[in-house]
């Protein structure tokens, strides 16, 4: 590669230009990079005339132009993949591997299990499985409301060439997210999860926010912590129930999971992506998880 790295601007799409997928295309758009947004019909018509609009007390409140398809046509250096779980498998059509070509695939998904999905279907070694902590929703087609002062990417892929995932990080930093490229993706992945699948859970089989389930279901919220962190050193990754309570502590009490919220407006539950892996590698790995398997099921019982 002989551009400088930090000035190199990338053909990035977007699978997906919702809340996360929308606020990203946004900013590296912004930041001069080429976004090219997938979506259905009507949301990239709405994009390709409306632009993106984004409202961020940290990033500012900004339009920017996009292109905008219903299918990938052409090679890209990343395909940021920004749907939920739950249509992942409809949505990769507007991605087809032969006009991907050489472009990293940069799940954005919760859960532990989609790269593997992924590299049954694009290059294993292009499949570059990031995570996001942000908040950024939605609010109608082409409008993204960024509501947390934060917006952290952590980038990970094993066996992916380093300097391709350099060049992403670079792109996105340069952008405005703070970005960095880890090792060890099952590492990475599991600390999303830790913190995840407890949340998600018990915020979603409560329908209470985070501020009451970390006092009025404290012993449950610990047990479920607990049994979480067990799994996640099983699969090699961190193990700190402690550091795990003390994160949903300091968040703010009114805070919501995005399962609760989906729960809440009647849309399908990332339940199998995050508890039904969880429940899968503690049985891979033969540890007892009481606590999760009642409460999935109890959910589980609940979407039916």
């Amino acid at each position: 590669m002989a551009h400088d790295s930090a000035h190199q601007k990338l053909t990035v799409a977007v699978l997906g230009p919702g809340g996360t997928g929308g606020l990203l295309a946004a900013l590296l758009a912004r930041a001069g990079h080429r976004v090219i947004c997938l979506a259905g019909d009507a949301t990239a018509t709405t994009l390709r005339t409306a632009g993106l609009q984004v409202r961020s007390g940290t990033f500012g409140d900004f339009t920017v132009r996009v292109e905008a398809d219903t299918k990938l046509r052409e090679p890209v250096d990343a395909c940021l993949i920004a749907v939920k779980h739950t249509s992942l498998h409809s949505a990769l059509d507007r991605v087809p591997p032969t006009a991907l070509g050489d472009g990293l695939v940069v799940p954005l998904l919760n859960g532990v299990e989609h790269p593997a999905t992924l590299r049954t279907r694009y290059r294993p070694d292009r499949v570059a499985p990031a995570v996001i902590r942000v908040e950024s929703t939605r609010i109608a087609p082409g409008v993204i409301e960024h509501g947390s002062p934060f917006a952290e990417l952590d980038l990970t892929g094993d066996g992916v060439p380093r300097e391709r995932l350099d060049a992403l990080a670079s792109a996105l930093a340069g952008a405005g997210p703070a970005s960095r490229v880890l090792d060890d993706e099952s590492a990475v992945l599991w600390a999303k999860m830790s913190f995840l699948a407890p949340f998600a859970l018990l915020t979603t089989v409560h329908g209470l926010p985070l501020g009451e389930v970390r006092t009025r279901h404290r012993e449950e919220l610990t047990a479920l912590v607990e049994e979480t962190a067990a799994v996640s050193a099983a699969c090699g990754g961190p193990a700190d129930p402690a550091q795990a309570l003390a994160r949903y502590d300091a968040f703010p009490p009114r805070t919501k999971s995005s399962m609760q919220r989906d729960a809440e407006a009647g849309r399908p539950l990332e339940l199998d992506a995050i508890g039904g892996a969880l429940l899968r590698a503690a049985d891979r790995h033969g540890v007892k998880v009481p606590v999760a398997t009642r409460v999935v099921g109890e959910l589980a019982d609940a979407t039916r």
